[in-house]
């Protein structure tokens, strides 16, 4: 293996692996002839569907000619029950087998003509039946009604169809409207739709259009008894056309077609698992295929990936310890001969990144200590010059006690910045730093505003960054009280929040405008006035401390004033002694 390249170990594999083409050919291929038998299953199916759907529609057109030939009939006869009319009904009624009776009612229910002569029912109100009012309100409309039990005679519970329609006869020498019903045995269509075979599960049945009931089901005593269910919602959305149905617990492929003159749908139902036997018996026999082949390639392919995965897995060991941090991991050079240039590539690769590591930190380290070093000589030598010369002016004029509470100040001032060196203060010494800061520049403005604190006793004992509220402050007097006209307040706040330290400096001075907010915001504001040490140092020195996701929020309005919240992780008071030396 060492002296063979993986190009040649690979080739000698996919020689092997040239049995999967075979079976891919093979897969596409029953994938087709599927597809094709599904086409066929689904043209056949709706082929008899048609067949059926047309032959209903024949056998409706023909029984409804028959019923205007007699309602024309007896709109012609100048008496409807002569004799010579009786007659000529019988006879048409004799030319087909399947009628069963044909009744004549003028409108206010009374009986005119009845074929064949059988005794009514005596509960019978002809005027309260459905088809008989709706013949009436529907003039001229040829009503054919879903099957039912015929109700209008004694002794007799035939299973028909009727048809209906409003008339308008001579009787007795005058007109009388009435209502033309002729019942039809509903056997023959029954037996129409009986001859269907769609497999030997496969059936047909006929929906109402219009309501969704079921006109005719094979086994339509298990559906009333709640032991077959159809998908009726599934097949009244469609008007034409084959789908497959799988909501229940057999796929079933369901064809659709629609007879015009009555509102009725047929509805083809054949079971997928017997149109598709063919191809789930080819399926099954490529099934066997497929599995002797993947276990011959299986073992054959693992003695070849074996051999070549051996010195990969020893390499990918390697990187490992590399993720974890191990630098000092050496990749053996074993294998074939790409793995073994692999593994020296490697090898000089983590040797360059161990250079770069050590000399990424070094550097880091350095721009920390000097940004933190450059931010705070920013303050010291600018702020005492401004504060001296307040004291020279008050010297001036005579105003001791103004002096001494201005030295005092600075002196406590200093003793905090300074500090012992540290970057790392108390809550409570940067706020007194933030007062006596405060206390000086009331002397230098001259009384121009007042402040407050309010700071949570909780919160004073955790460690902050040295030296972040002081310029804030210095910005709120320079940019908000400074310029206005009335006198202005600044407002200092510390609580503690959850796991956060949450400091604000609020002031009521001049606020900012949109476009002024969105510039500190992006921190492209470089202030040319107070100490140098802006909000965007602060902002810098907080994230690269405590890390981007703290720093600097500000709200603000113009003639209302400003809002700046620092928010920062509350630390542990003993990482004061041990904070990182300024």
């Amino acid at each position: 293996m060492q002296r063979r390249s993986i190009q040649f170990i690979l080739t000698v594999s996919f020689t092997l692996f040239s049995v999967f083409i075979i079976l891919s050919v093979s897969i596409l291929l029953f994938s087709r002839f599927s597809a094709t038998a599904q086409e066929n299953a689904f043209r056949n199916s709706q082929q008899i569907v048609d067949q059926v759907s047309y032959n209903l529609e024949n056998y409706v057109e023909v029984t409804s000619d028959l019923f205007n030939m007699m309602h024309h009939a007896l709109g012609q006869s100048e008496n409807v029950e002569s004799d010579a009319m009786r007659k000529q009904l019988e006879s048409m009624m004799s030319t087909r087998t399947d009628t069963v009776s044909l009744v004549l009612f003028d409108d206010k229910g009374k009986l005119l003509i009845d074929l064949p002569n059988v005794e009514l029912k005596d509960t019978l109100k002809i005027t309260e039946e459905g088809w008989f009012r709706s013949a009436l309100d529907t003039a001229g409309h040829l009503s054919i009604s879903l099957p039912h039990v015929q109700n209008l005679y004694k002794q007799q519970y035939r299973w028909v169809v009727s048809m209906s329609k409003s008339i308008t006869v001579q009787h007795n020498g005058k007109q009388v409207h009435g209502v033309l019903l002729l019942d039809v045995n509903f056997s023959t269509i029954d037996e129409l739709s009986e001859r269907i075979s769609l497999g030997q599960k496969g059936y047909v049945y006929m929906l109402d259009e219009s309501a969704g009931n079921i006109v005719y089901h094979p086994q339509l005593e298990l559906i009333y008894a709640s032991l077959k269910e159809e998908n009726v919602e599934l097949a009244l959305k469609h008007t034409y056309g084959s789908f497959i149905d799988k909501s229940g617990d057999d796929a079933k492929m369901i064809s659709v077609q629609t007879i015009g003159n009555v509102g009725w749908k047929v509805v083809g139902v054949s079971y997928m698992d017997e149109v598709m036997t063919t191809s789930w018996e080819l399926n099954r026999s490529m099934s066997k295929l497929l599995i002797a082949l993947v276990l011959i390639v299986f073992l054959l392919s693992s003695l070849v990936a074996r051999r070549i995965s051996r010195p990969i897995k020893r390499l990918e060991l390697s990187m490992k310890s590399v993720e974890r941090g191990d630098f000092n991991k050496v990749v053996s050079g074993e294998g074939p001969l790409e793995i073994k240039h692999l593994a020296d590539r490697f090898n000089i690769m983590i040797g360059t990144i161990k250079q770069l590591m050590t000399r990424i930190v070094t550097e880091q380290e350095s721009k920390r200590k000097y940004e933190l070093e450059a931010l705070q000589a920013q303050i010291n030598p600018h702020f005492l010059y401004n504060t001296l010369n307040t004291v020279v002016r008050m010297v001036g004029m005579n105003k001791n006690e103004e002096v001494i509470t201005t030295i005092t100040a600075l002196s406590k001032l200093f003793r905090i910045s300074i500090g012992k060196g540290r970057s790392l203060i108390t809550i409570a010494d940067e706020m007194e730093h933030a007062r006596n800061y405060l206390i000086i520049q009331q002397m230098r403005f001259k009384h121009k505003f007042d402040y407050s604190f309010d700071l949570q006793q909780e919160a004073l004992v955790h460690p902050t960054l040295k030296l972040i509220v002081q310029p804030l402050i210095e910005n709120a007097l320079v940019h908000g009280i400074e310029p206005s006209v009335d006198k202005g307040h600044i407002a200092v706040s510390a609580r503690l929040e959850g796991n956060e330290i949450v400091i604000q400096i609020k002031d009521d001075g001049l606020g900012m405008s949109t476009a002024q907010l969105s510039q500190i915001q992006a921190g492209t504001v470089v202030s040319t006035k107070g100490s140098g040490v802006g909000i965007t140092n602060v902002q810098e020195r907080i994230k690269l401390y405590f890390g981007e996701m703290y720093g600097l929020h500000f709200e603000s309005e113009l003639e209302v004033g400003t809002t700046i919240t620092i928010r920062f992780p509350a630390l542990v008071p003993s990482q004061i002694d041990g904070g990182e030396q300024s």
